[in-house]
């Protein structure tokens, strides 16, 4: 049977975190899991709650189910978050996970299982939807510079075809579908790839390393949408309206745009 292992990356309120990981162990049934808690150095030391939750059953485990927490005495970002946990997989398959995502069924089993009989995937992710159950409309094609500043200026609606192939919005997306891009909020790759990889490029601190793992992966196999799973995800999407984000937004392109090649 396969072996799964998980990672949510806490960077403050430690709270989201515990209802994620609370849901992920609770529903995860068919399956052995570690499940990796990071604390990304928070202010709010939120490293010191995931301990004390850990320590006095807040967390609670099945008979086949390990929590791990890492405590990082640095900021890594986002993707060296993930990265901690490289050295200590021994999983089959193992899934990136934000601190604002709850499953409801055994989503992480189920995908799993569609990998074992999908040997050609190497990478996917299921459909996603708001607490309200509305779809989340997200990428799937490779990063295209007009369509991220029409995400960011609707207004620009001339812009609007962009946005439209970088979502796929012609395609028939209800059927398990071959992507460019796997948002890194809720992805699962197989183990093996993951390491082969070396995981997240560290270089990018915020933004688009997912879009880079993507393209990563896909030099090694073919990288799924599943919409036949689904789980909630709150995305919080702070304002990045501040000089400081800006450039590390343009930063991460630039380094995206080198690597992988410019698209309108």
């Amino acid at each position: 049977m396969p072996t799964l292992s998980a990672t949510i990356v806490v960077y403050n309120g430690a709270e989201e975190a515990l209802a994620a990981a609370a849901s992920v162990l609770r529903h995860t049934q068919k399956y052995a899991l570690t499940l990796y808690l990071v604390d990304n150095a928070s202010p709010d030391h939120a490293g010191d709650t995931l301990r004390a939750a850990l320590a006095d059953g807040t967390i609670s485990c099945k008979q086949n189910q390990v929590v791990r927490l890492i405590c990082s005495p640095e900021n890594k970002g986002f993707g060296g978050g993930h990265n901690l946990v490289l050295p200590e997989l021994h999983s089959d398959y193992h899934f990136i996970l934000n601190p604002d995502i709850l499953v409801k069924g055994d989503v992480l089993s189920d995908m799993a299982d569609w990998m074992e009989a999908n040997p050609q995937a190497v990478m996917a992710r299921p459909g996603l939807n708001f607490p309200d159950g509305k779809e989340q409309i997200l990428p799937l094609q490779k990063c295209s510079a007009l369509a991220l500043v029409y995400r960011q200026l609707p207004q620009l609606g001339f812009l609007k075809r962009f946005n439209d192939r970088y979502v796929m919005a012609e395609a028939d997306l209800s059927k398990p579908t071959k992507i460019e891009f796997c948002t890194g909020s809720f992805a699962m790759l197989r183990t093996d790839v993951m390491k082969k990889i070396g995981g997240f490029d560290e270089g990018y601190f915020m933004y688009v390393e997912d879009a880079d793992l993507t393209q990563k992966a896909r030099q090694e196999g073919d990288v799924y949408l599943l919409p036949q799973f689904t789980a909630i995800h709150a995305w919080h999407r702070a304002p990045h309206t501040d000089s400081a984000h800006f450039k590390m937004q343009m930063k991460s392109m630039l380094r995206y745009f080198s690597k992988w090649g410019f698209r309108l």
